[in-house]
């Protein structure tokens, strides 16, 4: 059998991914502007109590800084008019800057307006309002969920905003700075019960030491890497990108796997453990499976990432 993309992504069909996350979404996104708007501040309020709080880095604060300090100069009019825009995916300057901006950034951004709305810097909800029946809905289904189902969902809801960098020709993203790999004396070696195989356990070393050039050696040329909820990433290029953009100060624990055998000398593995990231805090860590198909020359030929649907699932290793 030759493998393809689309064939590999369908290794242990029976994980359970987290399917009430981009079903949220969607409910969110046939919100009203007004309706997400203020799904998104009686979100904030919770954070701290259901919800976790998505604390943003100094990097990302620093580069939305001068948006920022922008709107905050801002009438109320004015600041409710700019937030109204990114919700509509306007074209407006701001809806393009916050376009080429990374995800990280972006948390950063809502996460300072929010603090500002609280402090009555930022033109705050009016006083009495209440959510609709349907974005009501959605804040139940979100505060019922665990931590890191709600910190991706709040995630999704914000960084779709603005205008479709897709019409930006030639713009290039603004992404943190890409930070040196974390000195061999000071990395820690992950083990991982029923797991040996070098890549493998290569590929969490080096994701959790920031040391993305020895990560993407690891995979084929063609290789492709699929994120929660997300199309594949195919080729080393686009997945370095990704690398380098989302993956930062990951920290991943993973716990245990199962390897077999697969057609054509390839080998498919699967690894459930939980990931900790600079946006959730130390305290949180998501449940997480990766499925690996690894190709004859133990190469990284796929590597799916599913956010699990509950604990249970960090015990699913079967086929």
């Amino acid at each position: 059998m030759t493998y393809t993309v689309s064939t590999a992504r369908n290794i242990f069909p029976n994980t359970l991914a987290a399917d009430v996350v981009p079903a949220t979404t969607a409910r969110f996104n046939q919100l009203s502007t007004e309706d997400q708007l203020a799904w998104i501040w009686f979100t904030y309020l919770e954070m701290g109590k259901t919800v976790t709080i998505a604390a943003p880095g100094s990097a990302s604060m620093q580069l939305a800084e001068l948006t920022l300090n922008e709107i905050k100069k801002m009438s109320f009019q004015q600041q409710t008019q700019v937030m109204c825009d990114l919700a509509n995916r306007a074209d407006t300057p701001i809806c393009r800057t916050y376009a080429i901006w990374s995800q990280n950034i972006k948390l950063g951004f809502w996460y300072q307006l929010g603090k500002w709305m609280e402090e009555g810097i930022v033109a705050p909800i009016p006083e009495g309002y209440k959510l609709s029946a349907n974005a009501s809905a959605v804040l139940a289904t979100l505060i019922s969920l665990e931590p890191g189902q709600q910190i991706t969902i709040l995630r999704n809801s914000v960084v779709d905003m603005g205008y479709d960098p897709n019409k930006l020709d030639g713009a290039t993203r603004i992404t943190e700075p890409v930070l040196p790999p974390k000195e061999l004396s000071k990395r820690t070696q992950v083990k991982i019960e029923g797991i040996d195989n070098p890549t493998v356990l290569s590929y969490m070393d080096n994701l959790n030491a920031n040391d993305f050039d020895a990560l993407i050696s690891l995979f084929v040329t063609d290789g492709a890497l699929q994120p929660p909820f997300q199309k594949p990433i195919v080729g080393k290029e686009a997945i370095m990108r990704f690398f380098t953009e989302e993956c930062q100060n990951l920290v991943l624990v993973p716990e245990r796997g199962v390897s077999e055998a697969a057609d054509g000398g390839y080998t498919q593995i699967k690894i459930t453990g939980k990931v900790q990231t600079p946006w959730f805090g130390s305290g949180v860590g998501m449940n997480i499976s990766w499925r690996f198909l690894l190709d004859p020359s133990n190469k990284i030929f796929f590597v799916a990432i599913d956010l699990l649907a509950s604990p249970k699932e960090l015990l699913n290793l079967i086929r």
